[in-house]
């Protein structure tokens, strides 16, 4: 009889040095694909790959023209990954996203019985394309599949394949007709990535290239068990209890409705704060950049390089911040400089070996 775990990849233990080698190399790779394609755009890029690497969903807002839907497609192309484009719209129904019952007829014995089909939800990487324009049920039915990693239809659950990414497009200047995002289901998002206009030399790069005979062949890199396996090697990142206790105090000295003492910004503009799934993509996500920085374990810088994606759509202004012209980068990069790192407790400063996370 064969063994059914055979076939199943081993895990190997590796150190941390061994790991951030392993993931960086991946990730040269790739962004060495990518940018066969996408000129500029080195921090989006970054942080859409950080994304991929924690095993998050990414929104990525921009004003048309920007390359945000060729980007995410480019890094799809560079993955040997299932890949599925979704055009969000008005019209755009649960079903057509999700998949739908047919009643599908045997002619041998003129029985009938219902089979679902799935949708372009079945897939690995899913662009949603400026998922703002579609109504909230459908919104609702992408929220499903992007926190439960399932569909349900007829009452029956269907699972996605692993590994399973929502790379979201959305446009930030035209508002009229569409359905902005509630915040429970911009919670799910990990990252918010904004996406800006390209410097005068990338933008004549970028000009030369479209106008002309330029046909860049991508490679694929990476597989979906090796996507897994980084995914694994991210989270085997040491970070010690000092510094996941500074992300908390960044997360919870924005929630106005505790009873600690918060930051003056805070008190003026802030009517809504981050909850704990920012602590958690905090250091998530500061794991990554702590991998792809070359670093053995996470670091206060880490948490701060990656801080302003992972907080910018967890924070509720007020309308003193919309009349002061506050934004919630503002607000974010005022609780980066006025935070400080604790480290008082030197006992935990040398038990970097027990705190792995």
């Amino acid at each position: 009889m064969t063994d059914p775990l055979a076939s199943k990849p081993k895990t190997v233990a590796m150190t941390p040095e061994s790991a951030a080698r392993e993931v960086t190399a991946a990730y040269k790779k790739i962004k060495a694909e990518v940018q066969k394609v996408i000129v500029g755009q080195d921090q989006v890029l970054d942080e859409l790959l950080m994304a991929i690497l924690c095993g998050g969903h990414a929104l990525v807002v921009g004003v048309p023209g920007l390359a945000k839907t060729l980007l995410i497609s480019t890094i799809a192309r560079t993955l040997s990954l299932g890949f599925s484009r979704i055009q969000f719209t008005p019209d755009l129904m649960p079903s057509d996203m999700t998949g739908t019952e047919v009643i599908e007829e045997d002619k041998s014995t003129g029985s009938r019985e219902l089979r679902f089909v799935k949708g372009p939800i079945f897939s690995n990487v899913i662009l949603a394309d400026e998922i703002n324009r579609t109504p909230p049920k459908t919104q609702a039915a992408l929220l499903e599949a992007m926190q439960e990693r399932q569909v349900t239809a007829g009452g029956i659950r269907h699972h996605l394949p692993a590994p399973f990414f929502v790379l979201a497009t959305q446009n930030p200047i035209e508002q009229e007709g569409t359905y902005p995002l509630p915040e429970a289901q911009l919670d799910r998002f990990m990252f918010n990535i904004k996406i800006d206009y390209p410097t005068e030399e990338q933008e004549l790069l970028i000009v030369q290239r479209t106008t002309a005979v330029h046909d860049a062949q991508v490679e694929t890199v990476l597989s979906g068990e090796e996507v897994l396996r980084m995914q694994s090697l991210v989270r085997q990142v040491p970070v010690a209890d000092h510094v996941v206790r500074y992300a908390l105090r960044i997360t919870r000295a924005t929630r106005v409705r505790d009873e600690i003492k918060k930051p003056e910004v805070v008190e003026n503009y802030v009517a809504w704060g981050a909850g704990p799934r920012a602590s958690q993509y905090l250091i998530l996500a500061a794991k990554a950049k702590a991998i792809l920085s070359g670093a053995s374990h996470v670091m206060p810088e880490h948490i701060q390089a990656i801080a302003l994606p992972v907080m910018r759509h967890r924070i509720i202004t007020n309308f003193n911040a919309e009349a002061d012209g506050v934004t919630t980068d503002d607000i974010v990069n005022t609780l980066l400089k006025d935070t400080r790192v604790d480290t008082s407790d030197a006992a935990t400063l040398k038990r970097m070996d027990a705190v792995m996370r």
